[in-house]
């Protein structure tokens, strides 16, 4: 068991569900808590529901090719909430149209996730990451109060 309780959910108006109900059980299954906010989620709600449960990463997916704009202020909300260190990742078809990964990659580092994962990453590779971010952080582990 890690001990560790992660926010998932699918933003904005985007209401494909599957490929995070299917992350979810795998989340789950590795020994994570996970707190699934489910599809249509503001990006309010994954921060609150990260103070809520003392979440230690929020993992964010979007599938109908509007994650840039849904993503947009997602760690600056992070920041002005008091979570400003939380680990965030987003993943899925973030953008519309056949774009170089690399650069959407970019874009979204550059809004402050820690990871971006395209679309068709498999489960194993999103838990061995946070595995390793998790390590590299060495942070203690936190409880919801």
């Amino acid at each position: 068991m890690t001990g560790r309780t992660l926010v998932t959910g699918v933003i904005g108006s985007d209401t494909h569900i599957v490929g995070n109900r299917i992350l979810t059980m795998a989340l789950e299954a590795a020994g994570y808590r996970v707190v699934s906010l489910g599809a249509l989620t503001p990006a309010e709600e994954f921060v609150r529901a990260a103070i809520e449960t003392a979440a230690d990463a929020i993992l964010v997916s979007s599938l109908y090719g509007q994650g840039e704009l849904d993503c947009r202020g997602f760690r600056d909300r992070c920041v002005e909430a008091g979570i400003g260190d939380i680990l965030l990742y987003v993943g899925g078809n973030l953008v519309v149209g056949k774009q170089p990964w690399p650069e959407v990659e970019k874009r979204f580092t550059d809004m402050g996730f820690d990871r971006a994962f395209p679309p068709g990453t498999r489960t194993d590779e999103v838990i061995d990451i946070l595995a390793r971010d998790f390590g590299a952080r060495a942070e203690p582990v936190r409880s919801a109060s």
